[in-house]
C-alpha cells in the first residue's frame, strides 16, 4: 500500500512501549515500513531496551522516556544512532511539537493529556488511544483537535467499530450507539466470588491480549464505563442513546442503530491491529494479516445485558454523563487511585466502584472546566481524596 504522498508520510507514536504502541509499529512494518513512513518520535516509560530497539529499527527522529531517572540509561542506549533523547514532561512536550502528520496517543493516564493536546493543537491527525482525553476533558479536547484542523481517530475497538459503520450523511438518524463488552473473566461470577478477586485472576481477559491496568479495568467494567462517556464525546450522544451489551465472543465491536430500525455492526476477529490499520489508512482499508472470521465455525454469537449490582461502573458512568461538569475527570481520577491501591494489596476489588462513586459525590457541584489547569486542579483533589479514603 502507498499514501499517496509524495514523501514518507510522518509519524509520532505516544506510548510506543505498549500493547498499543507494539501493535502500531507493527502495522506499520506490514504497510511498507521505512518506505512509506517516517517515525518523527517515539515515547516509552521504563522499558529503555525496548524503547531504544524500536527507535534504532524504526529510525526514529526522537526518542523519549517520560520517566527522568531513565534519561541516562535511554541516552546511553541510543549512543551513537543519531537519535535524539528527552525525558520527563519536558520531553513529551518536546515530542508533541515535532513535525508529524499522525500522532498515536496511547499514553497510559493523565501522563498523556498535555502532549496529546498540544499534537491537536498543532493540527496533527490524532489517533486516540488514551481515554484520559476525553474521559477528563471531553469538550476542551474535542474543540482543540476541531480547531487545530485535524483528525480525531477513535483507536478503542468499539469506538473505531461506530466510526466505521456511523454513516457522516446520516447523523441525524442516529438513534442509539451500543458497546459490546466481553464480559471479562467474572461475567458468571457471584458478588461474593468478585469479592475475593485477586490480581492474577483479574488480568486474564478472555479474549483480549492487554496490559495490567486495562485488564483489570476490563474485568471491573471500568474500561467499559470510561468508553460510554468517551462514546458521548466522539460522536456527540446524549447519555440515553449510549447502550452496553455484553458480547462473550468479541466478535461485533460495537453497532450503531438508526431510526428506521437498521442496526449497523462491524465485526471481526479480537485483534487491535484491525482498528489501528483503519485510523492509519483512513479513508481507505489497509490490507493486514488479520485472521478472517469463518462464520461456520463460529456457530454462534451470545448477548446479554450487563448486571450493574456486580459492574457498578457503568453507573458510575452514567451519573456522571448526568451530572456533566467535571465529574468524568473525578471518575477517572478516582478509579485511577483506587486500581493502584488493589494491584498493591490496600484494596479489594469491590471496593475500587465503592471508593469512586464516594469521591464523585463529595465533587458533584463543580463546574465545568474552563482551561486544561482546571482539569488538572480537579483530577489532583479527586486523587488526593481517594487516596484519603483508602488510608
Amino acid at each position: 500500500m502507498t499514501t499517496g504522498r509524495n514523501a514518507p508520510r510522518r509519524l509520532s507514536i505516544f506510548g510506543s512501549t505498549g500493547s498499543i504502541g507494539q501493535n502500531t509499529l507493527d502495522v506499520v512494518k506490514h504497510l511498507g515500513g521505512r518506505d512509506n513512513f517516517e517515525i518523527s518520535v517515539l515515547t516509552g516509560n521504563e522499558n529503555i531496551e525496548l524503547l531504544a530497539g524500536q527507535a534504532r529499527t524504526a529510525g526514529a527522529k526522537l526518542a523519549v522516556t517520560a520517566s527522568e531517572s531513565h534519561y541516562g540509561p535511554l541516552k546511553s542506549a541510543l549512543a551513537g544512532s543519531g537519535i535524539s533523547v528527552a525525558a520527563g514532561q519536558s520531553g513529551l512536550m518536546e515530542a508533541a511539537d515535532r513535525d508529524a502528520d499522525w500522532v498515536m496517543a496511547a499514553i497510559v493516564g493523565t501522563a498523556g493529556l498535555a502532549p496529546t493536546l498540544a499534537a491537536a493543537r498543532r493540527g496533527a491527525d490524532i489517533a486516540l488511544a488514551n481515554k484520559e482525553c476525553l474521559v477528563s476533558a471531553g469538550g476542551l479536547f474535542v474543540d482543540s483537535v476541531r480547531r487545530g484542523g485535524g483528525k480525531l481517530l477513535p483507536v478503542d475497538s468499539e469506538h473505531n467499530a461506530i466510526f466505521q459503520v456511523l454513516e457522516e450523511n446520516q447523523r441525524h438518524a442516529v438513534e442509539r450507539v451500543i458497546l459490546t463488552a466481553s464480559g471479562g473473566p467474572f461475567r458468571n461470577a457471584t458478588v461474593e466470588e468478585m469479592a475475593g478477586v485477586t490480581v492474577e485472576t483479574a488480568r486474564a481477559h478472555p479474549n483480549w491480549s492487554m496490559g495490567l491496568k486495562i485488564s483489570i479495568d476490563s474485568a471491573s467494567m471500568f474500561n467499559k464505563a470510561l468508553e460510554m462517556i468517551e462514546a458521548r464525546h466522539l460522536f456527540g450522544l446524549s447519555p440515553e442513546q449510549i447502550e452496553v451489551i455484553v458480547h462473550p465472543q468479541s466478535v461485533i465491536h460495537s453497532m450503531v442503530g438508526y431510526t428506521d430500525g437498521s442496526v449497523l455492526a462491524q465485526l471481526g476477529a479480537p485483534d487491535m491491529r484491525t482498528a489501528i490499520g483503519y485510523a492509519l489508512s483512513h479513508p481507505l482499508r489497509p490490507n493486514l494479516p488479520i485472521e478472517r472470521l469463518d462464520f461456520a465455525k463460529l456457530a454462534r454469537l451470545d448477548f446479554e445485558a450487563p448486571d450493574e449490582s456486580r459492574f457498578p461502573a457503568l453507573r458510575l458512568a452514567r451519573l456522571a454523563m448526568t451530572r456533566g461538569g467535571v465529574q468524568g475527570a473525578v471518575l477517572n481520577a478516582a478509579k485511577e487511585v483506587a486500581l493502584e491501591a488493589f494491584i498493591a494489596g490496600r484494596l479489594s476489588f469491590l471496593s475500587m466502584a465503592e471508593v469512586t462513586e464516594t469521591v464523585m459525590d463529595q465533587l458533584s457541584g463543580l463546574p465545568p472546566a474552563a482551561t486544561m489547569d482546571d482539569v488538572f486542579a480537579v483530577d489532583k483533589e479527586a486523587r488526593q481524596r481517594a487516596a484519603g479514603l483508602i488510608n
